[in-house]
């Protein structure tokens, strides 16, 4: 049964996968909201219900390590396994107010909640604060966008129908929202049915709850986003594709941890172990997205390959080190040492070119 839950989710996800990004694609034409919004806000929402459900079913129950790290450990999939394995499928261009706004954003919450956990728990009021700042954050952005299309208008000289919502054809607009509702369901399916499998093979393999939850827990979650990212990519809708990832970042920070926290009937226990190796973790390598971003507003294959390697590596430390391996340690001194070094140098180097290319 292990095995046909894993196909089934595969199937599921896929499909809902397709299905998502035609409806929410045509839904962003048809109200005039970039797709970049619609990647950041209602894909990124959608796609991160498995991690809601997920967190919130352990912080009732209990289990703060499964919360927390199912959270931190989809971040950290989020940027170099989504964001690594799509763009290995297509380069992808980065618009700039992801560097100038999301990105920035998504260090800060990643900051914000790393500060609020440092005393060991988040408790009712952690998760006030943070849920607070989705609705802010998607406030923002839906009349920061209706803004946006509007000005485009008037400069276009459209300027009577400046205000107006586009035609939405009929019954059209309810067809892609049943897509995009339909596509959801899908997801969230399929990433049970993952979830429920893996778990079942982590624990047969003695893993504890806190590495379940950052790496396969955190994995299964994070599939819809996956399946997303790279069916959005393929079909040429790449402003939904790295929009997802980023707006799916900043909802697990502010709004499953915000809603696990606020219905946990006791302060969520946050281990020393996630505070002082995997929250440091996750806030670098949002860090990491801006020189690789900055250079050429694109996100090339061989970048691609690289966030992939690192995630390899990161997960592979933490089964050896859970298993108690001698290997865990050559291996966490080999990319402390040697690869992010090479990589902070080599990221440098592209930077600098990529600055003295704009100031010419």
């Amino acid at each position: 049964m292990t095995f046909v839950y894993l196909i089934a989710g595969l199937i599921l996800l896929v499909g809902g996968a397709e299905i998502l990004v035609r409806g929410a694609s045509k839904l962003a034409a048809l109200f005039g909201i970039s797709p970049l919004v619609i990647g950041l806000t209602v894909v990124a929402f959608g796609t991160s219900a498995p991690e809601t459900a997920v967190s919130v079913q352990s912080a009732l129950s209990g289990q703060g390590d499964l919360a927390i790290g199912n959270v931190v450990g989809s971040n950290i999939a989020n940027v170099l396994l989504i964001l690594g394995l799509t763009a290995m499928v297509a380069p992808l261009i980065v618009s700039r107010q992801l560097i100038r706004l999301d990105v920035p954003l998504l260090i800060v919450a990643g900051l914000l909640v790393w500060a609020l956990a440092a005393n060991g728990t988040l408790g009712r009021l952690d998760g006030a604060i943070l849920f607070a700042g989705i609705i802010a954050y998607t406030v923002f952005m839906v009349k920061s966008s209706r803004r946006e299309q509007r000005e485009n208008s008037e400069r276009r000289g459209d300027d009577a129908h400046a205000n107006e919502t586009p035609p939405a054809g009929g019954s059209s607009w309810v067809l892609n929202l049943v897509m995009v509702l339909a596509g959801l369901a899908l997801l969230v399916g399929g990433s049970h049915f993952l979830v429920e499998g893996a778990t079942t093979l982590a624990r047969a393999l003695g893993l504890s709850d806190l590495v379940i939850g950052l790496t396969v827990v955190a994995i299964g979650t994070s599939l819809p986003e996956l399946a997303t990212s790279i069916m959005a990519a393929a079909r040429g809708e790449r402003d939904i594709a790295v929009g997802n990832v980023i707006g799916s970042g900043l909802f697990n920070l502010l709004c499953v941890l915000g809603l696990a926290s606020l219905v946990s009937p006791l302060p969520i226990a946050v281990s020393t172990n996630a505070l002082v190796f995997d929250f440091p973790v996750m806030v670098a390598v949002s860090i990491a997205c801006l020189p690789i971003f900055f250079t050429g507003y694109r996100i090339d294959r061989w970048e691609g390959a690289l966030f992939f390697a690192y995630y390899v590596a990161y997960t592979a430390y933490l089964v050896l080190y859970s298993t108690q391996q001698d290997s865990a340690t050559l291996l966490g001194d080999a990319v402390l040492l040697y690869a992010l070094p090479l990589t902070a140098v080599t990221l440098a180097v592209l930077g600098a070119r990529a600055w003295k290319r704009q100031r010419a």
